[in-house]
Parts: C-alpha cells; sequence; structure tokens
C-alpha cells in the first residue's frame, strides 16, 4: 500500500526530503496536489532562480528542467536520493506525483508532513505559480 501525502501548504524541500527519506526506506509515495506547494523566499528571486535553472545548458543535450509542476517536485525529490546509483533508480520508480487529486484518490486517506507545514513567513510562491512563469499550463 502506498502512502498518499497531500502536498498542499507545504515547504517544497522540506517535504520532497520527507519523502526521499521514506523511498530510502522502501516505501511507496504518492504526492498529490503538487501545484499548491509552497517555495518560500521573495517572489522575484524565486522565479529568477527557477528560470535560472530552466534556461540553464542547450536545448540539445540539456541538462533539462521541467516547467510542471508535478514534475519540478519529482526532481526536486531526484536530487535527495542517490539518483545515479542502481539503487537510487530503482527507489525514484516509486515515486508518483499528480497536480490535483486523481478520481482513484479522492476517498483514499492522505497524510499531512507536519514538519513541512511549519510556515513562518508571508513571502512565499506556491509551485504552481512558478510553473506558470516558466510557460506550464496546469490543466
Amino acid at each position: 500500500m502506498a502512502i498518499i501525502i497531500n502536498a498542499e501548504g507545504h515547504i517544497l524541500g522540506r517535504l520532497s526530503t520527507n519523502v526521499a527519506k521514506r523511498l530510502l526506506n522502501g516505501e511507496d509515495v504518492i504526492v498529490v496536489n503538487a501545484e499548491k506547494a509552497i517555495i518560500t523566499g521573495n517572489r522575484d528571486m524565486v522565479f529568477d532562480n527557477y528560470t535560472a535553472k530552466h534556461n540553464r545548458g542547450k536545448q540539445i543535450n540539456g541538462p533539462f528542467f521541467p516547467k510542471r509542476a508535478d514534475l519540478i517536485l519529482k526532481r526536486t525529490v531526484r536530487g535527495m536520493i542517490p539518483f545515479k546509483s542502481p539503487r537510487g533508480r530503482e527507489v525514484y520508480r516509486h515515486l508518483k506525483v499528480f497536480v490535483g487529486v486523481p478520481k482513484d484518490l479522492e476517498s483514499a486517506k492522505m497524510e499531512k508532513v507536519e514538519a513541512a507545514t511549519n510556515l513562518w513567513t508571508d513571502k512565499y510562491v506556491t509551485l504552481g505559480e512558478v510553473a506558470e512563469h516558466l510557460g506550464s499550463r496546469l490543466r
């Protein structure tokens, strides 16, 4: 049975750390509402950082950085596991991230990560806003 985490109101880095630990412990993790995860910081600074990540490299041979909110969250978790090792790649396959809540998961029990919900500032941007800034459409 997979663990279902609702990312709404969770800070991206803290949520990703928790998800990475659970994946490394052998659990299957499903994250829903990825577009509602929060990135703290000045709005312009956050947009500039993600634009620089997206524009880095060459069009043909990368490195490639995603535009969609679910893939940005998945990429953030990928950076917290040993992805280049066989074990890391196997663990990464046990992660599923969705924008919104799929119909088959609407009635399932969703967990909150208490350590990731402690928002102490009013300067933040949602992951959906970052995705729209990069040129993604949310649905």
